[in-house]
């Protein structure tokens, strides 16, 4: 058994590649059989807890601080003397489980994609890894420090989105044109850092001997039970079943609003209305301190289920979150693991509307996950595919939404609901949007590495999907929106698991709305699955169907839209 590992939080993030070291190579020169492949498979799971904990709690400081200098110095050192050591010696692991031909129990999916990865790994591609990290952190940077004066104070722009809810239309407009202003003056900072991501990542492809780096993403996300060409058939399903209805929603915006058109200040965020907030009335206001957000959510989760309940109240008690936005806090919203000890963070940038309320609720769906699975006994039975794992956080959304009078009325949880589901049927063509913008770029690399060929294109799909929002005047903030989607240059092609998921989490609302307890059993039990069956399996067990084909996706829509008819006659 390993010992001297690190076991408190301070020694871990200061571990050093010469205390790690030996550690790999104890299991690297161990003989594998199968009477000691039990102990051989713990001992490397010990050893890659603590390595996964240690990046996320690296990670975590430099996102709850973007200018806190020490926490940066620690993540590089990290990034350039362990990453790329750790990457080459799990490898070896990897390749000497391989080479045993064992199969352990529990290890048929964790096999798969373990061959995989060894195919497509590269050690020339580790420095670009970890290059590509670092300019992840520039991106952050450059969002992390935008904010404006708004009425006399400095606000970050998060902040500043509340004010798109106010009924005072040329407030929202002002204030929309604030926003937008200083984001465009980030515009070569961030066409500067798109070129340089681009080129890194055809590097990478190269030298994997990848056609295109979609090919080698596709490897690398271990994605087998779909393809490409299955993601183009999804958005075409959007594009005729979602944007239709969603075509409707934003009418009905105009018309609430009494406008001869919609535009982007009329909106949330571009494409997400909010159509059911009554002409004068005042914008949801779900609670007023980060202590109240926090325990109206734990009441709500007592209420779909004690034991979820009850993770999240450990989560508060061990200081496991961090919801509210502040200057220099990373954009954006998580749920990371310390995996060691089995647990998750939350990080959130709170300000105060509905959105924080779904967003708690979205990532407390991803910390369930890791509490469900924390019996799982290897490390490798915890990568779950992403499509699934945001079933478990835009489930739980959709599990808790009749609960949501712990934070509202029952008229506003009825507009917030609905808003929430006609917010998810926006958010369909978006996402749509999203993917067939990243198809588009890796399969043409040359026009993709072009920021202003990147612009026309991310115009020219904006409006296949998103007909509804007149953008007249504002062209260039329509089309370098995709500067703004993190994902895409962060997380490149995370974004069409969303989309999916979705659908997934549609049919197990579908079946809480016939028998709660037994689809909350069945999500529970789904969870805690892990990575230990394949994609479609963990979709069955959670009540669903893994599909994109137009019935499935025109089931889900009518269900949603009855659902909001239903909600109109409470407003």
């Amino acid at each position: 058994m390993l010992k001297n590992l690190p076991s408190t939080p301070e020694a871990l993030t200061a571990w050093t590649w010469t205390e790690i070291e030996p550690h790999y190579q104890d299991l690297e020169s161990r003989p594998l059989t199968e009477a000691g492949a039990t102990e051989w498979l713990a001992d490397w799971t010990r050893l890659g807890e603590k390595l996964e904990e240690m990046y996320s709690r690296l990670s975590v400081a430099t996102s709850i601080n973007t200018v806190d200098k020490e926490a940066d110095e620690r993540m590089n050192k990290f990034l350039d003397g362990i990453f790329p050591h750790a990457m080459a010696a799990e490898q070896k692991l990897k390749e000497k489980l391989l080479a045993s031909k064992l199969e352990p129990e529990g290890f048929e999916i964790p096999l798969r994609n373990m061959r995989a990865e060894a195919e497509l790994f590269r050690q020339a591609n580790l420095p670009l890894l970890s290059e590509e990290k670092k300019l992840s952190l520039e991106f952050d940077k450059i969002y992390g420090a935008q904010t404006v004066q708004w009425e006399g104070e400095e606000v970050t722009l998060t902040r500043l989105a509340m004010t798109f809810q106010q009924p005072d239309r040329s407030k929202r407009e002002q204030a929309w044109n604030a926003k937008a202003k200083r984001q465009l003056d980030d515009v070569e900072a961030i066409n500067d850092l798109w070129v340089k991501f681009m080129e890194v990542r055809a590097r990478i492809a190269k030298n994997a001997g990848k056609p295109s780096y979609r090919e080698y993403t596709w490897q690398q996300k271990l994605r087998f039970d779909y393809s490409h060409e299955d993601c183009k058939a999804f958005a075409s399903a959007i594009e005729q079943v979602v944007v239709p209805a969603a075509t409707r929603i934003y009418r009905k915006r105009q018309q609430a609003l009494g406008l001869d058109s919609l535009r982007p200040w009329d909106l949330v965020d571009g494409w997400y209305s909010r159509p059911t907030q009554p002409a004068g009335a005042p914008a949801l206001k779900p609670f007023t301190t980060i202590d109240e957000l926090k325990s109206k959510t734990s009441a709500i989760f007592h209420k779909v289920d004690p034991a979820l309940g009850k993770h999240f109240d450990n989560m508060v008690a061990e200081g496991l979150t961090d919801l509210d936005n502040r200057k220099n806090k990373a954009p954006g919203a998580y749920c990371t693991s310390y995996t060691s000890i089995r647990k998750p963070f939350i990080f959130v940038n709170a300000v105060g509307i509905h959105e924080d309320v779904m967003t708690t609720l979205h990532e407390s769906g991803h910390a369930f996950h890791v509490f469900e699975t924390a019996e799982a006994p290897y490390i490798q039975q915890l990568a779950v595919p992403m499509e699934f794992a945001e079933v478990a956080s835009m489930g739980m959304e959709l599990l808790a939404s009749p609960y949501l009078t712990g934070f509202y009325s029952e008229t506003e949880a009825a507009r917030a609901r609905i808003e929430h589901l006609e917010g998810m049927l926006l958010f369909w063509p978006f996402m749509a949007v999203v993917d067939s913008f990243q198809q588009w770029v890796y399969e043409n690399p040359q026009a993709g590495a072009d920021p202003r060929q990147c612009d026309a294109q991310w115009g020219e799909l904006w409006e296949r999907f998103i007909p509804g929002v007149d953008y007249s005047g504002m062209e260039q903030v329509r089309d370098t929106g995709w500067h703004r989607k993190l994902h895409i240059h962060q997380i490149p092609f995370y974004y069409v698991e969303y989309g999916l998921a979705q659908l997934g989490a549609v049919q197990i609302f579908g079946n809480a709305r016939r028998d709660q307890k037994k689809a909350v059993a069945d999500y529970r039990k789904a969870l805690s699955l892990g990575g230990m069956v394949t994609l479609p399996e963990l979709f069955q067990t959670a009540g669903a169907k893994f599909g994109f084909d137009v019935p499935t996706v025109k089931k889900a829509v009518d269900l949603m839209e009855e659902v909001v008819g239903e909600l109109e006659t409470k407003v």
